[in-house]
C-alpha cells in the first residue's frame, strides 16, 4: 500500500503518465505512447504499398446511448475511442476486395478497455478488430 502510494506521488511529482507511456508526436499527430506512433509509421507505410487506405486516427464509436433516468438525471453516452481504422486489401474466393479494420494498440489492458472491447465487439462485429 505504501509502495502505491510512492508510486503515484512519483508519477504527479515527475509528470509520468500511469502506465509509463510516452506521448509522441509524428506528423503533427500526438500519440499516446510510442508503440502507438510506431504502429502509425507501419501504417503509413502499408498505405504507401497500397495495401490499405483511408487511414483515420482515434476514430470514436458510439456503444451506449445517454440517457435520463426517472428522477431526471442525465447520463452521457459511453464511446469506444480506438488507436486505428483502416481499409486492407484481402483476396476472398479468388477476388480482392476492401475489409474494414478497428485496431488497438495496447500495453496495459485495463477493466474498462476491456468492458468496452466487449461492448465494441457485440455492436460493431462487421469490423475485422485487431489488437497490436
Amino acid at each position: 500500500m505504501l509502495n502505491d502510494f510512492y508510486n503515484s506521488m512519483l508519477i504527479k511529482e515527475k509528470g509520468i503518465s500511469k502506465y509509463f507511456n510516452q506521448k509522441t508526436l509524428v506528423d503533427g499527430i500526438s500519440f499516446d505512447s510510442k508503440k502507438e506512433a510506431n504502429r502509425y509509421k507501419e501504417l503509413k507505410l502499408r498505405e504507401k504499398a497500397k495495401e490499405i487506405k483511408d487511414i483515420q486516427i482515434h476514430p470514436r464509436f458510439l456503444i451506449w446511448q445517454g440517457f435520463t433516468d426517472r428522477e431526471g438525471k442525465k447520463y452521457q453516452p459511453i464511446n469506444y475511442e480506438a488507436d486505428f481504422k483502416y481499409l486492407e486489401k484481402k483476396q476472398v474466393k479468388g477476388r480482392m476486395i476492401w475489409v474494414e479494420v478497428v485496431e488497438d494498440v495496447k500495453g496495459m489492458k485495463t477493466e474498462i478497455y476491456k468492458l468496452k472491447k466487449k461492448m465494441f465487439l457485440s455492436t460493431y462485429n462487421q469490423y475485422q478488430f485487431r489488437e497490436i
